[in-house]
Order: C-alpha cells, then structure tokens, then sequence
C-alpha cells in the first residue's frame, strides 16, 4: 500500500507530523511506550485535529486505540504550557466524539482513558529524560491554601520525553558528561521512526548550526543522505519536496519567534543596560552553555526568571559553536539602533 494513502500532506505539517500520520508509525509508537507488541493498524482510529474553518486547534498526532486515547505533541523548545494546550485539544476531540446531544443520555457515557506525550527535541539543553508537566502548576498560586494539602479539581498531566540521542548530565563538578556516558533515550532503541527522525533532525542542526549552511542547503542535504544511507528512505524519496519545504518553514518559524523575543526583551528587560553589565550576563550565559546547562538551571544560578534571560539564552545558543561575544554584542547593539 502506498504511503500517499496514510499520510495526507497539509501545509504547515512538519516532518513528525507526517510521519505519524501513517498508522504503521503510530503503532510503533504506540508499542514503543507501553512495550507491547501490537501490529492491527486497523485497531487503530486517528482522532488528529485537522484545523480548518470549524477546528480551532491543530494538534500533532491523536489516536484511539482500544480503551485509550493517546495525543503527541512534538516540541523543538521548552513550553511549561504544554498541559493547558492540550487540555484544548483533548476538549476539541472529545466534543468531536462526543457531540452535546450524546450528553443528555440517562446511562453513562463510557470514554477512552487520554494520555499526553510530548517528544522533546530542542537544543535548550534539558538534562532529563523524562519529567512530567501538570495543569496544577500553571494555577494561580492564590487559589491554593497554604500548609494545607490542595487537591486540584481538575488536572491533566504531560509526560515530556526527551528524544535527543546525546541527553546526559554533567557530572557534579558541572562539567559536561563526556560522550561515552551520554545515553541514547530507551524510546529511540524501541522506535525505529523516531530514532531516524531524530537522526534526520541531528543532520539538519549539524550542517545549519555547526558548518553555517542556509537552512535550505541543510535540509536538503540531510534528506539526500537519510535516503542514501537507508534513513527513512522511503519516506524520504516519495515526500522529498514536502519534507524539504516544511522543514525549512519550521526554522524559519523558530527563527521569526526568536527575533520577536529577542527584540521584545530589549525593549523590555535590556533597555538601558550598561554594555559592560550586559557583556558580563552574556558571558555567564555562554560560559553555563558550553557546560550543557539547561535555560533553567542557569536561570536560577543567576538568579534571574527563565522568561527574561530566554532572549539571550536563544542568542548565545544561536552563536555555537564559536560563542563570538563580540559577534553576540554587535547584533544586540544593531537591534537596540
């Protein structure tokens, strides 16, 4: 069966998307997390949100299989909110398979158990393999009652997995771990799809962050070697133009954001600054970096909210492998004009 069949192609899908749309992936995924061995793809009901004129959200990846229903979310940064966008997208689908006329019966309606999983694959650094984000901690801290014990009424919680295939912590001396004490994440050995995937993303950064190519060049070279290398080739050659546009929409997306927090923090946080004060926080900055330290980690060695030091955290990790502080000043200086 061609794969044109399982995997629908829209604008603004990236490259996890459209690999999971195909029901195979899924199972495997699927299997992958809870070590089973299913292989029924037609036990399997894709419950995705489309987006579109009467869809207000647009999710990664959403299925029902036997009693659960499962939603994926990938994430190339940090986002703390994860647990509240996706208690709008379990709403959305379950309005879907539930219409308000269903509500009204006399007998209980019976519903998949959900469970929520984001794949982590950003460059900020995350030391864990695995951590869970709940809705709870984005409560406002005025409704819990202190030396008490608060229950919260409603609570949905995200597992957050880190896929990147060097996650490793440093050692307690805060150097990094060296390569041979890095561990691939157990997900990857169980899932054959997201381990090439993350091998596709792997080559993309490595020729964009590290040799300096335009994300184009970089994109397309990692597809051509995936598929002469047996990466995903399949997918890879039927899908090549798409992968290779989608992929480049992606960066060019994180790049946009990363300006707007970058400009905003300068109109904000950065205004007035001494250049030699800001030298200094850059150079703190850099200097944890290259030591492997996550956003948060370093935030709280600095004593500073993650939120206001994320503009130039971007920077600075913009900047590797050189971290030029020279370079990093003389853009901050052009924006501030």
């Amino acid at each position: 069966m061609s794969n044109k069949e399982n995997v629908p192609i829209r604008f603004k899908d990236n490259v996890f998307c459209m690999l999971f749309r195909d029901k195979k992936n899924l199972l495997e995924l699927y299997n992958a997390l809870n070590d089973t061995d299913y292989t029924n793809v037609d036990d399997l009901a894709v419950t995705t949100l489309q987006g579109g004129v009467y869809m207000k959200y647009k999710n990664d990846a959403s299925f029902v299989f036997g009693q659960d229903l499962y939603m994926f979310e990938q994430q190339a940064s940090k986002n703390p909110n994860m647990p509240l966008r996706f208690l709008h997208y379990v709403s959305d689908v379950y309005r879907e398979m539930y219409p308000n006329s269903e509500l009204h019966r006399r007998t209980m309606l019976k519903i998949p158990v959900p469970h929520f999983v984001t794949f982590y694959n950003g460059r900020d650094g995350m030391k864990e393999e695995e951590m869970v984000l709940k809705l709870s901690d984005m409560y406002n801290d005025s409704v819990s009652v202190i030396d008490t014990e608060f229950e919260p009424e409603l609570e949905l919680k995200v597992r957050v997995i880190n896929i990147n295939p060097n996650c490793g912590k440093e050692s307690d001396d805060g150097t990094p771990a060296d390569s041979k004490s890095r561990k691939v994440p157990a997900i990857l050995n169980k899932c054959h799809t997201l381990r090439d995937y993350m091998t596709f993303v792997n080559k993309v950064n490595e020729k964009k962050y590290s040799e300096n190519k335009n994300i184009r060049t970089a994109v397309t070279e990692a597809v051509d070697e995936c598929i002469a290398g047996g990466v995903l080739s399949g997918f890879f050659s039927e899908y090549r133009d798409e992968v290779i546009d989608v992929s480049v929409y992606d960066y060019d997306e994180e790049g946009r954001m990363r300006v707007e927090r970058e400009e905003g923090w300068l109109d904000g946080h950065g205004k007035g600054r001494e250049e030699g004060d800001m030298r200094r926080l850059i150079t703190q900055i850099t200097k944890k970096v290259q030591k492997f330290k996550d956003i948060d980690t370093i935030a709280s060695e600095l004593e500073e909210e993650p939120e206001t030091i994320k503009p130039l955290y971007d920077m600075v990790v913009a900047a590797a492998p050189d971290y030029d502080i020279d370079k990093i000043m003389t853009k901050i200086s052009n924006k501030e004009k």
